[in-house]
């Protein structure tokens, strides 16, 4: 059952990546057009910093599994986009700048949109497989009676 629990934190560990990963990038779409963020200037799209960790647990337990290590996935940092923003004419906007020129966010909504298709196929494949690992963990148990 030990092996069990782990694989579930390991899946659970990349839920949670990717339930991060989600956020960013859905915060990068709704504010594609935000030209006057926090600091004052066009708002700055994100990035999740992603890695495999081996898992902690008791020094006995890290000792038995040397051989097989079991990671789980942390989010590193959420980092900022350091490309310069986009300039687009428009002298009419009130943010535009002594030429007529608005900075906007450097978020391709395609580019977003294809990562988001991606972390969500990533977080349905882990829930489907954190529900196959406990109905094997049952099975095992109705066995075991």
């Amino acid at each position: 059952m030990k092996d069990v629990s782990m694989t579930m934190n390991v899946i659970s560990s990349a839920m949670t990546a990717e339930r991060t990963r989600i956020s960013a990038l859905a915060s990068n779409l709704a504010n594609a057009q935000t030209t006057r963020g926090v600091d004052g200037g066009p708002y700055k799209r994100k990035d999740v910093v992603l890695e495999a960790v081996p898992m902690q647990g008791e020094f006995g337990e890290v000792l038995d599994d040397v051989q097989n290590p079991h990671t789980e996935v942390r989010v590193v940092e959420i980092k900022e986009d350091t490309s310069p923003p986009q300039k687009m004419w428009n002298p009419e906007h009130p943010d535009a700048n002594a030429e007529g020129y608005v900075s906007l966010p450097n978020v391709n909504p395609i580019i977003e949109t294809a990562n988001m298709v991606s972390a969500q196929r990533a977080y349905e494949a882990n829930v489907n497989a954190f529900q196959t690992t406990k109905q094997m963990a049952l099975k095992a148990l109705e066995l075991g009676k």
